[in-house]
């Protein structure tokens, strides 16, 4: 096989079609980050509207199930058949669903299109990254994750006002209508602009079918037990219990039929680099820090200070802020030196840290000092989590770049997902039984907990808002703390990272072997 190699030269500045490819990425990255957040102060009234209320989590739990499902087969279809059109059919698929949600008169209509924007969804944001990595050798690769980091994080804050405006404004349908001008944004420019090598000729690939439909039982059954454990169900079900049996018999399964595949899905051969597993494991440990902790927060600083949802969400800048420029200033310094194992691990610690400031926090601590902490967890993410993206990424030839991204992508999501589920159910049973123990009329006195809203608490009298607010003080915070032991793994995991050069090349290189055979040849390694 013949690589296709492009040499890091000197240049005077940029080069405008890479520039505008980039800007067209960021759009399609913004697609995919704005609909994690803009339907999280629209859709209370979205499902009011629809009178589909007890159909909530489902609109939200379709559309993670979708796009985690599809993360690894974007990425290795995209390997295998070149990378603008699988990213160009992503986007499509995207608008597809938008369109659907936009026009939809029912929560099932909902739903269904939910569905189909995370069969879209699953390939934005992992597309976008291996697309960089068609065009950008490593070494000068960390300022753009850096940047993309910095999209996630505005995204993060533009998504809820946005849907709060559009929900007062024009409608809740716009919160779907504005991908369409976005999406065909993202398709010009990938179109025009993503030129790659031509791709040598081979035989048709074989897809791995049985590995795509054991991939995606599995990650349902084990989305569903963090999603319905401890709130639908109990932990000790047999529904949850039945579904986490299930995940692991599914999950041998896969492994066992990915050993034997031609074009796995996710190849075992990916986990003989040292570096790839260690950067996907801390990477789902920061993803349970990251949603166990953004998740909760603008809902514990409405009902303790009694802010309203919009200045909550303004509150939450600082660590976003913070993810911002720390994201930025750290892939350029990767770029300017080369050097990266430095900045993720200090990045975890800084959030191990973050997790111990707010779990420190009481009912009486000043807002500055909150959002304060919150700047130090934004910064510590920042530091961390493209960096760990560019770190998978210079272990693999470019022939596999969309697999190895999508893969540690994927297990990130998942360890999001169940980190987001499993804090949300502590946190409820802990509200409750504290509630219960403090005032225990309030279900009768109060319509129950289940309607306790920040407008509810803060109109009651002192003697039934202070037990309120100091039970959801007791209840969250202490869960942070329980996080910090995550930062130390991820900490002594990327301690162990070995900090191969990054490469100045593109290279394409022969593609790795399937699961069993010698380990997967390293661009750039020394």
């Amino acid at each position: 096989m013949t690589a296709a190699t492009a040499t890091v030269t000197e240049q005077k500045g940029p080069d405008r079609g890479l520039q505008l490819l980039f800007a067209g990425l960021m759009v399609t990255m913004l697609l995919a980050s704005l609909n994690q957040t803009i339907l999280s102060t629209a859709l209370p009234t979205v499902v009011g509207e629809l009178n589909g209320v007890d159909q909530m989590p489902w609109v939200i739990t379709s559309y993670i199930l979708a796009s985690t499902i599809t993360m690894p087969v974007y990425g290795k279809i995209s390997d295998l058949f070149g990378r603008k059109p699988v990213l160009i059919a992503a986007i499509i698929t995207f608008l597809a669903g938008s369109v659907i949600c936009a026009l939809t008169g029912d929560v099932t209509w909902l739903i269904v299109g939910r569905v189909v924007q995370g069969l879209g969804g699953g390939g934005l944001m992992i597309l976008s990254q291996a697309a960089i990595a068609d065009v950008v050798p490593p070494r000068e690769r960390g300022r753009y994750m850096g940047v993309m980091g910095a999209v996630f994080a505005v995204s993060s804050i533009a998504g809820p006002l946005l849907g709060g405006w559009f929900t007062e404004g024009p409608g809740w349908r716009w919160t779907f209508w504005i991908n369409l001008p976005l999406g065909l944004l993202a398709i010009l420019a990938a179109f025009f602009f993503l030129k790659l090598p031509a791709r040598p000729d081979r035989e048709r690939p074989r897809l791995d079918y049985p590995g795509m439909a054991l991939i995606a039982a599995a990650t349902t059954a084990l989305v569903l037990v963090g999603t319905w454990g401890g709130s639908e169900y109990a932990w000790t079900s047999p529904t949850i219990l039945g579904l986490a049996a299930a995940a692991v018999v599914l999950g041998v399964a896969f492994v066992y039929v990915e050993s034997r595949a031609a074009e796995p899905i996710i190849p075992l051969g990916l986990f003989r680099d040292r570096n790839f597993t260690l950067a996907t494991a801390a990477g789902l440990c920061v993803g349970i820090m990251m949603f166990g902790t953004i998740g909760y927060m603008p809902t514990y600083l409405q009902m303790v200070t009694g802010v309203s949802a919009t200045n909550a969400g303004m509150l939450m800048i600082p660590a976003m802020g913070g993810m911002l420029v720390a994201s930025t200033v750290a892939g350029r310094l990767v770029s300017r030196t080369g050097r990266y194992k430095l900045s993720p691990l200090l990045g975890v610690l800084v959030m191990g840290t973050s997790l111990l400031l707010l779990a420190s926090l009481r009912v009486d601590t000043a807002i500055p000092v909150v959002c304060a902490y919150l700047g130090v967890f934004g910064v510590g993410l920042g530091m961390s989590m493209q960096i760990l993206t560019l770190i998978v990424q210079n272990s693999f030839p470019n022939s596999q770049v969309g697999t190895a991204t999508a893969a540690t992508n994927y297990f990130r999501q998942v360890g999001a997902t169940l980190g987001s589920a499993v804090v949300g159910s502590i946190f409820a049973t802990r509200l409750t039984a504290l509630i219960t123990e403090r005032i225990p009329a309030a279900s009768e006195r109060l319509g129950g907990l289940n309607s306790f809203t920040p407008a509810l608490v803060g109109g009651l009298p002192d003697e039934l808002r202070l037990p309120i607010i100091t039970s959801y003080n007791e209840a969250l915070l202490p869960i942070f703390g329980f996080m910090v032991p995550l930062a130390v793994l991820a900490a002594v995991l990327l301690v162990y990272l070995r900090e191969k050069p990054l490469a100045t090349t593109l290279d394409d290189g022969p593609a790795a072997p399937a699961a069993g055979g010698p380990s997967i040849p390293v661009a750039g390694a020394a």
